[in-house]
């Protein structure tokens, strides 16, 4: 197994829904996600938009003095259905061309409460960290609760050997966003022995095509 440290966070992508949800202690925690990283200087960068609780963070984070990216697939600002963006916006072509650029801008994420979309974001990062693409922390804001059952499902993917017990660290999870992030500033991330012998550096896999083209020539 090898342990690969991150440096001192200073940009932070936040998934999390475009709706309130039911309890008001979701809002409530997202506001007060906001606020905590302003006053750790820490910057935002997120899917755009102003409602529910991804529209909370981002406008707690506005208010406290930090910088903040919304990153937009062009068809979702068009329709006007997300709310105006609080900060610097960017467009893009797809949702997955918004998932990469957010992931170049940031050192980690969290993951407040949410649905599909939220759900396909962690599960999108997670794998690339279980496959040694990278090894930026990755949390879930567990909100009275709301992960519980999801991190329940993760401990049975292990024991079905679906998952690896490794693979199964990678997701950090607290009840309040100051330990959360304290626990994302000190995480080290362990990476499989087998996965920490992939190589996805640019440069290899261009010289690897040359060799290759050489050889059928």
């Amino acid at each position: 197994m090898i342990g690969s440290s991150v440096p001192k966070i200073k940009n932070i992508c936040v998934f999390g829904g475009s709706s309130p949800g039911k309890e008001k202690e979701f809002l409530e925690s997202a506001n007060h996600l906001g606020r905590v990283l302003a006053e750790r200087k820490i910057h935002l960068v997120y899917g755009g938009g102003s409602l529910g609780l991804i529209g909370g963070v981002s406008i707690a984070v506005f208010l406290g003095g930090s910088q903040i990216l919304g990153v937009i697939p062009k068809a979702l600002a068009e329709g006007d259905i997300i709310g105006k963006t609080i900060g610097e916006e960017l467009h893009v072509s797809t949702i997955s061309e918004r998932l990469s650029v957010m992931f170049n801008h940031v050192d980690a994420f969290i993951a407040l409460p949410g649905g599909l979309g939220t759900l396909e974001e962690i599960f999108h990062i997670s794998s690339w960290a279980q496959l040694n693409i990278h090894q930026k922390p990755i949390g879930l804001l567990n909100v009275n609760g709301f992960y519980n059952t999801l991190l329940s499902f993760l401990d049975h993917a292990v024991e079905q050997q679906f998952l690896t017990f490794s693979a199964l660290q990678i997701l950090i999870s607290a009840t309040t966003a100051e330990q959360l992030i304290d626990e994302l500033q000190s995480f080290i991330l362990v990476v499989d022995s087998f996965m920490s012998r992939l190589n996805w550096s640019i440069t290899e896999r261009c010289k690897k095509l040359r060799l290759d083209l050489s050889l059928s020539l």
